[in-house]
């Protein structure tokens, strides 16, 4: 039996109009108590990229949002266009940063082969470039990360994962989607198929070996209602994929969390709480 999703919408995906609110609200609130009133964003022509955005323009105000499209010499030409449909549809302003000679520096003693490490420093020059860009408009850095890449580890660490505040970082790729339809984005950006663009020819479902309606629907039922091994296998998951996506997830939890510092005796964290409060 295949536990590939139907073409329906999913019981458990959280309602675009629902997820919208709770996004906006978030945006808002982050906002405010950053004293910061900008946001920066990477535009690379894919669907998370795009919602991200659009979800900043929807509550902060198009004016707020700046995006960075930011190729490399090997890049899908289709992408710029996409990326500058997002951003003429949202009505935000936009600019390109080509990162192949600052890549390159670092590329000529990576093997041509090794394209994880290659891809890794592409991901990484361009959170330089956004953060940097954040330093001269006195912004943040939007990320742009969902929900199933955080769980399977399926980012770069201070590249792609690397942000001040993220949106939909608790949204599957399968809501997502619900979302760019929700918000208008254009069709094109809908429909393509999903790749961080690092090399020709990639896609992420190749990659992963499994396609995102699968793996959210498995990585819902598996993390957030806690669905044991038989459970899962009577809602026809094959063993060997939840065997595999379990020990991916188990795996990449340290691209989840802050780097863990030793606790020092008399050195309370100023962040866990009021540092002047009564124990």
């Amino acid at each position: 039996m295949s536990a590939a999703a139907s073409d329906s919408v999913p019981a458990w995906a959280i309602p675009p109009a629902a997820a919208q609110e709770s996004c906006g609200a978030f945006l808002r609130e982050q906002m405010q108590a950053s004293g910061h009133r900008n946001l920066v964003i990477g535009l690379s022509g894919g669907i998370d990229s795009a919602v991200a955005a659009g979800l900043a323009v929807a509550a902060l105000g198009a004016d707020r949002v700046r995006g960075v499209m930011l190729p490399y010499a090997t890049s899908s030409a289709a992408s710029l266009v996409d990326a500058q449909a997002v951003a003429s549809c949202l009505g935000m302003a936009v600019e390109k940063v080509d990162i192949t000679p600052m890549a390159d520096a670092f590329l000529a003693g990576i093997p041509a082969g090794e394209r994880v490490r290659r891809g890794n420093v592409m991901a990484r020059c361009r959170m330089v470039v956004l953060y940097d860009r954040s330093a001269r408009d006195d912004a943040l850095v939007l990320g742009t990360g969902n929900r199933t890449e955080g769980l399977l580890g399926y980012t770069t660490m201070y590249g792609d994962n690397a942000c001040a505040l993220n949106p939909i970082g608790q949204l599957y790729k399968t809501e997502v989607r619900l979302l760019a339809a929700h918000l208008g984005l254009p069709a094109a950006v809908l429909t393509k198929a999903p790749s961080a663009d690092l090399w020709e020819g990639q896609a992420d479902e190749d990659e992963l070996g499994v396609t995102y309606a699968e793996v959210d629907r498995l990585l819902h039922a598996l993390v957030d209602d806690r669905l044991g091994e038989r459970q899962l296998a009577a809602l026809g998951f094959e063993p060997a994929l939840v065997a595999r996506v379990t020990a991916r997830v188990k795996a990449m939890a340290f691209k989840r969390r802050l780097p863990p510092v030793a606790a020092m005796p008399g050195r309370p964290d100023p962040d866990a709480g009021d540092p002047g409060a009564t124990p």
